[in-house]
């Protein structure tokens, strides 16, 4: 397998735990992608991935995967025993659930504020921003706002369980986990009265697969 992304990014770290997780990652070849070149929106890529983003998983038999919550599922359960996508109807039902509130409250939204209302990755990619978003504060500030909202309400969720889905690391960590780690790339502090996302953040960080992704 080959996946195609950038190291460090959200949502390539995303994968990549994953990855560690089930211990996969020696058996994939790892392809940079250089997006502020904007190498992801050129039509070698987005013959690959239409949607321009990265990460993308090429199976072995030269099927491309993108969408991280697609590729995690389809990671999870090579070996037949699903640990972070869940196994009960319930378990799966939930999992997607909040895998779904993190993607929209925390990931994209410090995505459009860090793209759209900073500098993002720089000039490369200004020529793909969306041009309705001119009021690039307004824009910006509301999704921010967003952002912090979304802390607010996974710090609530931390306060009665371990795990963002329940009692048992998930794919819905991972991605709150990516979604902090963007916020901070993006300079959108936790609030500092979000006690316990704070310690559960430090708590899935000691994870070997946080603390060494590929």
């Amino acid at each position: 397998m080959k996946v195609y992304d950038i190291p460090g990014f959200p949502s390539p770290l995303r994968i990549r735990v994953v990855l560690a997780e089930k211990g996969l990652t020696s058996q994939v070849e790892f392809i940079n992608i250089d997006l502020p070149a904007a190498e992801h929106k050129q039509p070698a890529f987005l013959a690959m991935n239409p949607a321009g983003t990265v990460p993308v998983l090429e199976l072995d038999d030269g099927f491309y995967l993108s969408e991280c919550t697609a590729i995690t599922e389809y990671l999870d359960n090579l070996d037949g025993n699903p640990t972070l996508t869940g196994t009960t109807p319930k378990e799966k039902g939930v999992i997607h659930m909040m895998q779904k509130r993190a993607d929209d409250q925390l990931i994209d939204a410090i995505g459009i504020y860090f793209h759209h209302a900073t500098d993002g990755l720089g000039d490369g990619l200004k020529p793909y921003k969306s041009p309705e978003w001119a009021d690039r504060t307004v824009w910006g500030e509301m999704h921010r706002d967003k952002a912090i909202k979304g802390m607010k309400y996974f710090d609530s969720v931390l306060k009665t369980q371990p795990y963002v889905a329940g009692d048992q690391f998930s794919m819905a960590d991972i991605t709150v986990w990516a979604g902090l780690i963007f916020a901070g790339y993006a300079q959108i502090k936790v609030p500092q009265a979000c006690t316990a996302l704070i310690a559960w953040n430090a708590k899935v960080g000691e994870r070997p697969s946080v603390k060494n992704p590929a």
